[in-house]
């Protein structure tokens, strides 16, 4: 079991410096992972100041020498995916390899329609779908081309391939029961599953078991497949280990610790260690 973190990039947290310090704070606590969030705007509002995670990735890359970075999750459909791919490959290079790469469809309108972006979740989801496979095959370091529905390439190549191998790996955010995002991340290397379920409850032992039999249904890849359950444990290591567990045991690789509401709260949680499970 491996434990990170996932960071809010607004309001108290929206200064990059205080990020980086708080994520070499998390590697000296003995966390396993520093994610921050991937959206133009807090939720409802314009009103509030935001940090660009890309750049921000980049001092906490420069700041940290073994923890595990990325952004939970990118909305691919509102990025040129050929952009994403430099800016990922660079990273990686920048981290020698410790960047995983969180994908999702989004959820806020605001990031989508005050642009003329597209707002139809079927069409997000199929340009994710295809930017996925941009990536993925730009990352090769081998000519690649698409015929999509909306993206077309021709026989692009770009250099220096990522540092890590085959592929970084690529996580997809999912929301119990929506189907179609697990069958997505079966495709690829690990799932993020939030912590409120569609229907509006919390996110249960149970319902992982029910999620790990569906995405074992639904994988070919025999590769190993990393599985985030993301949630909030008091500061006392040893009663946060009791809510970590029993998801542990259904089959989550990964507890992901959510953003409190201040920074200075975070730096409190952050610096009292993860909820680790003793053997």
């Amino acid at each position: 079991m491996k434990y990170g973190l996932d960071i809010a990039t607004g309001s108290d947290f929206s200064d990059p410096r205080a990020l980086a310090d708080l994520a070499a704070d998390a590697e000296r606590a003995g966390w396993d992972g520093f994610f921050i969030w991937d959206v133009l705007f807090e939720e409802g509002t314009m009103d509030t100041p935001v940090a660009d995670p890309w750049v921000t990735l980049g001092a906490v890359a420069m700041a940290t020498d073994h923890i595990r970075i990325g952004a939970f999750v990118t909305p691919l459909a509102r990025r040129r995916p050929w952009v994403v791919a430099r800016e990922a490959a660079t990273l990686d290079h920048l981290s020698s390899g410790r960047l995983i790469f969180g994908a999702g469809l989004g959820y806020q309108a605001l990031a989508f329609a005050p642009f003329g972006e597209e707002t139809d979740p079927k069409i997000r989801a199929e340009k994710l779908d295809e930017g996925l496979e941009i990536v993925s095959g730009l990352w090769s370091g081998e000519p690649f081309s698409l015929a999509g529905k909306h993206y077309q390439i021709d026989q692009v190549t770009m250099l220096p391939r990522p540092v890590q191998q085959p592929r970084i790996p690529v996580w997809i955010a999912g929301i119990w029961p929506n189907r179609r995002p697990f069958r997505r991340a079966a495709r690829w290397d690990g799932l993020y599953i939030g912590t409120d379920l569609a229907d509006g409850r919390l996110l249960t032992p149970e319902d992982l078991k029910e999620i790990m039999a569906y995405v074992k249904e639904h994988r070919a890849s025999p590769e190993p497949f990393e599985v985030a359950v993301s949630g909030n444990t008091p500061p006392n290591r040893e009663e946060g280990a009791k809510i970590v567990r029993p998801y542990a045991e259904a089959g989550a690789t990964w507890w992901i610790e959510l953003s409190q509401e201040t920074l200075p709260e975070m730096q409190e949680r952050v610096r009292s260690g993860p909820p680790r499970i003793e053997a």
